[in-house]
């Protein structure tokens, strides 16, 4: 892990550590600062011991597995080794604490999952849910509009790659990379970067021309797949450079026309302050 520290405020009330994963793209957070919280227990150390025991018990194994050790600066200014875990860890582990200050994140989660079940039921109710969840973030209707396009095409792009063997997983990853690159000239982890971004979604933070570009590649993928009908992993990745190629070729025609480049550092909290401004 890169050597990176970070403090949040949860629940307004004391300071939670964390630690971001460059390489794993996670976020990883101090398990005994969270039951502080959660349990107001005078001894969280002794606390998170007698958890841990109990999940093992009750055969929650590979829950705790995942909390790893990793050093963390102290109340002491010292550097010192604490279990962390990253989010969906952290989750699992606070369903397991009885305190009324976590039935708020339970009822939460409870509510998620339910509304899940409903969305495969009916798939509409999940872009009525986005749709309001983008404007309450503060999105331009236009731009909303165009991201939900761009998911009903990578929808059927992952549809297609399923047909065709692919993995969900690393192997979808791999190939995205591969699309990402040949249209944009970055990696996925490059254009993160170059966003200043983290664990967000980077089709969140693309401006209007790169969804446009990313959704161009992304269908001409799909289309290729169809007519080739890859038989391997190889296959599918040198159709998905062919796919990004050919809105590669589509970007360096419009940068040449407008005498710019078109891939923007701009991430979503930019663009949202263009349009507060406009108002």
């Amino acid at each position: 892990m890169k050597k990176k520290d970070n403090s949040i405020v949860l629940f307004h009330e004391k300071q939670v550590r964390r630690h971001w994963d460059e390489e794993n793209e996670l976020w990883f957070f101090s398990i005994v600062d969270v039951l502080e919280i959660l349990t107001e227990s005078e001894n969280p150390q002794v606390y998170w011991r007698v958890l841990k025991k109990r999940l093992l018990d009750e055969g929650s194994n590979e829950t705790v597995t995942k909390c790893n050790g990793l050093k963390m600066r102290a109340k002491d200014g010292k550097m010192r080794m604490t279990d962390v875990a990253d989010t969906q860890t952290l989750l699992r582990l606070i369903q397991s604490v009885p305190s009324p200050k976590a039935e708020p994140l339970k009822l939460w989660l409870a509510k998620v999952g339910y509304e899940r079940i409903e969305e495969t039921e009916d798939p509409e109710l999940a872009i009525d849910r986005a749709m309001q969840t983008y404007l309450k973030k503060g999105y331009s209707e236009d731009w909303i509009n165009q991201r939900l396009k761009t998911i009903e095409v990578r929808k059927d792009l992952t549809d297609e790659w399923s047909e065709r063997g692919v993995k969900r997983g690393l192997e979808f990853a791999i190939l995205t990379d591969e699309i990402t690159k040949a249209w944009s000239g970055k990696s996925v982890k490059q254009y993160k970067q170059f966003k200043n971004l983290k664990k967000q979604n980077l089709r969140d933070n693309m401006t209007n021309i790169e969804l446009i570009l990313n959704m161009l590649a992304e269908a001409t993928t799909t289309e290729i797949s169809k007519e080739k009908k890859p038989k391997t992993l190889l296959d599918s990745k040198r159709i998905a450079k062919k796919g990004g190629e050919t809105a590669g070729d589509a970007r360096k025609d419009i940068e040449k026309k407008v005498g710019k480049k078109v891939i923007s550092s701009k991430n979503a909290d930019d663009l949202q302050k263009n349009i507060r401004k406009l108002k």
